[in-house]
């Protein structure tokens, strides 16, 4: 196979009569919805969690869209999916709450879980009631996933867990973690094996072996935490898929949290105000410059859909999500800065005030962007990876 002949996309999905239909539905809904949020608060997207906004989202039927209906989802498209998601990014709806759950840990847990932990916990994610967290990165091993410490022994009736996690976005408040570590050894010069995913209750692991620590970001804010395990018992139908089987299943599972609209839409709050107080009377270079984030932006919305064509025909698009993620990753921190040299930063006007706030926010968050998800180095190696060019 050729490097370009392993780059490619599928063509993305065509929109059609009820796609359409949905779009103004969920635009009508966010009008309402968030008629009162500021700019700044929209800026904040898919890191903003509110239940409560959840618990109406999913009374549309609009969480667990692409699931099958007896375990609470919609058998929709994975088209259909992508329009809600796309619009509740770029109107920046807070999303937080069930996202992750959401974007991939239900759908692991449909294609791995047994039958008791689907009927379980997926109506419960699709009702907007259920919050997961990502137990993968580690200290001292990054993004480097294989290098993984944290490990889960066999004991009588279970599992017991020592290890650490680190940078786990919203562990103080999910219910469940799915958690990366290793039940056994590697394979000679196979680094990928011995590794199995675990599902943990996190309710019941507070206190119990389990401790999570706050880190502030920049902002001061907690969004991320360090997730400590010491001698935590979990019980035998905590596994999730088969024993050994960890790297398979959590190389899928980071195909659906590379590919999605957030990858590109998370400045989506800063274009819109830039273009706003720009006005019509923008400057050549200014226009330029925000036609030129625009068209990337597109092009980058018509890849990221492709990849929701390629989800809903089975295919496996690892290598195409990390490179979205990627170009992504690049136009959100691009947007920053590009912001930055168009306006003054510290305007005089009051109507300019927002774009401001909007601004001030993005430049302490926009560091993380391409760090969250997989920094861009490892990205940046599985990419020539797949290509054949290492």
């Amino acid at each position: 196979m050729t490097a370009l002949e392993a780059l490619t996309f599928a063509p993305p999905p065509d929109p059609d009569a009820a796609t359409e239909a949905l779009r103004q539905e969920v635009r009508a809904f966010l009008a309402a919805e968030l008629r009162d949020r500021t700019p700044q608060q929209r800026a904040e997207s898919w890191s903003a969690a509110d239940p409560a906004f959840s618990r109406r989202m999913a009374a549309r039927g609009w969480i667990g869209m692409t699931w099958p209906r007896r375990y609470g989802g919609h058998q929709r498209s994975a088209l259909e999916r992508y329009v809600v998601l796309e619009e509740m990014l770029a109107a920046g709806a807070p999303v937080g709450h069930h996202w992750v759950a959401d974007r991939q840990s239900g759908p692991n847990i449909l294609r791995n879980g047994t039958e008791a932990q689907r009927q379980a916990i997926l109506p419960r994610i699709a009702a907007g009631t259920c919050s997961f967290c990502i137990g993968m990165s580690e200290p001292d091993s990054g993004s480097d996933l294989a290098a993984a410490r944290t490990r889960a022994e066999r004991v009588d009736g279970g599992w017991r867990v020592n290890g650490t996690k680190v940078w786990t976005s919203g562990a103080h408040r999910a219910d469940y973690m799915i958690l990366f570590c290793r039940t056994g050894p590697a394979a000679g010069e196979d680094r990928h094996a011995g590794a199995s995913q675990f599902l943990v209750d996190m309710q019941r692991a507070r206190g119990n072996g389990m401790t999570v620590r706050p880190i502030l970001d920049m902002r001061g804010a907690h969004h991320f935490n360090e997730v400590s395990f010491t001698d935590l018992r979990l019980d035998d139908d905590a596994l999730l898929g088969q024993e050994g089987d960890g790297w398979k299943q959590v190389t899928a599972e980071l195909a659906f949290e590379r590919s999605g609209p957030e990858r590109f839409l998370s400045s989506f709050a800063l274009l819109t105000e830039a273009v706003r107080v720009l006005g019509p009377a923008a400057s050549e270079r200014a226009q330029v410059a925000i036609g030129r984030l625009c068209a990337h932006t597109l092009a980058l919305r018509r890849l990221s859909r492709s990849i929701a064509g390629m989800l809903q025909a089975g295919a496996d698009p690892a290598l195409q999500a990390a490179l979205v993620k990627d170009l992504g990753n690049v136009l959100e921190q691009e947007t920053v800065e590009v912001v930055r040299l168009l306006i003054d930063t510290e305007p005089a006007a009051p109507e300019d005030a927002t774009l401001a706030a909007v601004l001030a926010h993005l430049v302490l968050t926009a560091p993380s962007f391409s760090l969250r998800g997989g920094t861009r180095e490892i990205l940046r190696g599985i990419i020539a990876r797949g290509l054949g060019l290492r």
